[in-house]
């Protein structure tokens, strides 16, 4: 008699939909706290005098309260018309793509079986009848589609969130830090929430749907499902080249000729290239007219603050949601697969086939508890407490975490069942899969504060790279470098020990379930993470309103807490992408039939170098994208510096249009190669030269491709914090390296520019890009299998 869990199926099917509500409804209570900061005017007592006023602890001197209000009300305006205008252009792009890959989708699995509508023998059990290919076909590619349009709506959703914030932080920031972080974080925390629980919602409700058809046949089932994860994805990739290109065009561009050759700040209206963002494409016809409305008010300082906030939202914002998602469906759908042709599938045990979608639920009600503590259970009183209220969320997050694990292990898991392992069944207990996915949740944080570490210019390894800048750009560049190589070490073998225990435990399902462990608790990433550009916002806001010195501080301080944590997401984000893309590769080992993966044999070895070699294709794309562009900004910048009589003087207007342009060709035209390269690789190397060869391609593509995005990102990282290091001038170290405009300073701007696109280009793509090739590889296995090789059989 088989064993059953103690939560019967109907429990099951009440919970994870339960919880995806609870999760939405969060999100929409969190948002509406955030609406009650009134952006639309102040109200005026009898007395004739504002009622606002009142209710600020520290009032501006000089300042009226409804000029202000609506100040912030009209640059919030222009930013999120800016982001939402880039990303319905990209999305236009990308839509092409997202049809013409399904259709691929489609002819290539049909393919198998001659597009037969023939019940066939089952891949893992022939005594079995299982679905036709060509459902599978259907299924797969409308599940790809299901996964790119939630890709997408996840990306937009969290930059209209963001849009939304912005200003009304600035406003809470008059009175006193404590306010504004709540309303920084629990902006945050709309996105993580929504994100979660809509990937988990939509992820439920295509399984059911596709039950409908399907029965008993998990198996075809689980399979069709892969397609989720693959449009997850392939529509993050895109978002994550293109927004880093087309951002980080122009601030090289802005970087070197404004702060290094004329010696003016940051973002100075007076540089050509900081206003490139704010008319992102040629509709951008509105705000061109917007632009001329509001010339007589000093527009030119308004456009450069959308310049750099716009940015923020299309890259941090709508590409980290879109990558997270992708990994997070990814994961799921590894371990369902897998699950689907153990004991769990097998056995039609529906409770303990879920466990996955199980642990993502308890993460939403574990973040939404989590979320309190900063919101209510405690209060942020200085500047002091900011950055530890956040990491406390995420130490918070993860030991509640981890007894959330334990309880629905413990109810929805039998005491013992077998995990497919390579063509055999494996005995597994309860606790051991208990353990596989808390070894995935820890190894998370240790690879977030590793990041941390080396990237927090709080610490001795940025503080020594801004050192270095004493001597110039050339030791800068080497301290950086070597910073970056060595913060690999750590997160390797924090990654290595969790395969190691995960795999012995449980075989790839425990490495699956241990991806979704680190990814588990999201929601609470994901509100850490958009916190930071919320910030950044604020304190741009701040500057163009007018308000005073302190209130500037105020954001600031918010937004330096937010740098360290974007790192600890990127983090995150890599490390997670290592554990999907193993056990992604181990169910397309078993789909595609292969034994062992036998490196000494050619056929897999040239696979492995060549897929080893990928990342730094793929990086080199990448990084002379926006190589390129930035050289043509810089030419473009140096030119009006030297022809347009009176810019230096602000007595003349810089032509931003051609600015404009080039950085939006940019973005546009050169995604399209990297994008090719990832997509691409997979189909070429299964059909010309077999699944042995496709095995070796994702193993040396995984293996490489892990170290060179921690080292990318945190070299680029730590170039920035040396900067501002540098900048803020917070310690006597810092201060004898400064000011802004010293040699020390120039060396640190050099290194910046130099790790722009690293950090926000190639690094953070990196992780996208090889766990991409290993769910397209899952996809298109039947295939493969049936019609690979074809060069092999030729010759």
């Amino acid at each position: 008699m088989v064993e059953s869990a103690l939560l019967p199926d109907l429990g099951t099917e009440i919970f994870i939909p339960v919880c995806a509500v609870i999760g939405i409804a969060f999100a929409l209570v969190q948002w509406l706290l955030v609406a009650k900061v009134k952006l639309s005017g102040v109200s005026v007592s009898a007395d004739g005098k504002s009622e606002l006023k009142d209710a600020f602890l520290e009032e501006e001197e000089g300042i009226n309260d409804e000029a202000v209000v609506r100040k912030c009300a009209e640059i919030q305006s222009a930013i999120s018309e800016g982001a939402t205008s880039f990303l319905f252009t990209e999305y236009q792009y990308v839509g092409i793509f997202m049809v013409a890959f399904a259709v691929i989708i489609f002819l290539f699995l049909g393919s198998v079986e001659g597009f037969s509508t023939k019940y066939q023998p089952c891949t893992y059990d022939s005594t079995k009848q299982c679905k036709p290919a060509l459902a599978t076909a259907i299924f797969s590619t409308v599940s790809f589609l299901l996964g790119a349009i939630t890709s997408l709506v996840s990306g937009f959703l969290g930059m209209k969130i963001a849009t939304y914030a912005n200003a009304r932080t600035t406003l809470e920031a008059r009175k006193g830090v404590g306010k504004a972080f709540i309303i920084a974080f629990r902006s945050g925390a709309v996105m993580g929430f929504l994100l979660a629980a809509n990937g988990l919602l939509v992820l439920y409700i295509v399984i059911n749907l596709f039950k409908i058809y399907y029965g008993d046949d998990w198996e075809g089932l689980f399979e069709s499902i892969t397609g989720y994860g693959l449009g997850g994805s392939s529509m993050a990739l895109f978002g994550r080249v293109g927004g880093g290109i087309y951002t980080k065009a122009a601030d090289v561009g802005a970087d070197l000729v404004g702060k290094v050759e004329r010696n003016i700040p940051e973002d100075d209206p007076r540089n050509p290239a900081v206003c490139y963002i704010s008319i992102i494409v040629p509709e951008r016809l509105k705000l061109l007219e917007l632009v001329t409305l509001f010339i007589a008010t000093h527009i030119l300082r308004f456009l450069q603050v959308i310049a750099d906030n716009v940015g923020d939202n299309v890259g941090d914002i709508a590409g980290m949601g879109s990558d997270l998602f992708g990994s997070y469906a990814e994961s799921s759908c590894a371990a369902l697969v897998v699950a689907s042709i153990s004991s769990f599938g097998i056995n039609h045990e529906f409770t303990a086939m879920l466990y996955p979608l199980l642990v993502s639920s308890i993460g939403i009600l574990v973040c939404l508890v989590t979320t309190l503590f900063a919101t209510d259970f405690f209060e942020v009183k200085s500047v002091k407490e900011i950055e530890p209220a956040l990491k406390k969320q995420l130490i918070i997050s993860t030991i509640l975490m981890t007894v959330g694990i334990a309880i629905v292990s413990f109810v929805a898991l039998p005491s013992s069942f077998t995990i497919y392992n390579f063509g055999a069944q494996k005995e597994v207990k309860s606790w051991q899969l208990f353990l596989c996915v808390a070894v995935g949740l820890w190894a998370g944080l240790i690879i977030g504060f590793v990041t941390e570490y080396y990237t927090s210019n709080a610490y001795s390894p940025v503080q020594d790279v801004a050192d270095s800048c004493r001597t110039g750009a050339a030791t800068n560049v080497i301290f950086g470098l070597a910073l970056g190589y060595k913060s690999v070490i750590i997160p390797i073998f924090a990654i290595a020990a969790s395969i190691f225990v995960s795999f012995s435990f449980a075989a790839m399902y425990g490495i699956a379930v241990a991806a979704l462990g680190m990814l588990s608790t999201i929601a609470t990433g994901l509100a850490i993470d958009a916190y930071g550009p919320i910030s950044d916002n604020a304190g741009g806001i701040a500057e163009m309103a007018g308000m005073s010195h302190s209130i500037r501080e105020r954001t600031d301080a918010l937004d330096a807490a937010g740098n360290t944590t974007a790192a600890i997401g990127k983090g995150f984000a890599i490390g997670s992408a290592a554990l999907v893309s193993l056990a992604l590769f181990g169910a397309f080992v078993s789909r595609a039939g292969i034994s062992t993966v036998d490196v000494l044999t050619p056929n897999v070895f040239i696979g492995l170098i060549v897929g080893a070699m990928l990342p730094y294709w793929f990086s080199a794309m990448t990084m002379k994208s926006v190589g390129s562009a930035a050289l043509k900004m810089v030419e473009e910048v140096r030119r009006q510096f030297d022809t347009i009589p009176g810019i230096m003087e602000g007595t003349a207007k810089p032509d931003y249009a051609t600015c404009v342009k080039i950085s939006t060709d940019a973005s546009i035209k050169e995604m399209i190669p990297p994008g090719a390269l990832v997509m691409l690789t997979p189909l070429i190397a299964g059909t010309f030269f077999g699944v042995e060869t496709l095995s070796g391609v994702l193993a040396g593509a995984l293996v490489s491709g892990v170290q060179v995005a921690i080292s990318a990102s945190n070299t680029g990282g730590a170039w920035d914090n040396a900067k501002k290091y540098i900048e803020a001038g917070a310690s006597d170290h810092a201060l004898s390296l400064g000011p802004k405009g010293s040699d020390p300073h120039k060396a640190a701007v050099i290194g910046d520019t130099i790790g722009d696109p690293l950090k926000d280009t190639s690094g953070p793509s990196l992780n996208i890009l090889i766990k991409l090739m290993a769910v397209e590889s899952l996809v298109f296995a039947p295939f493969f299998a049936a019609h690979g090789g074809l060069l092999f059989k030729i010759f």
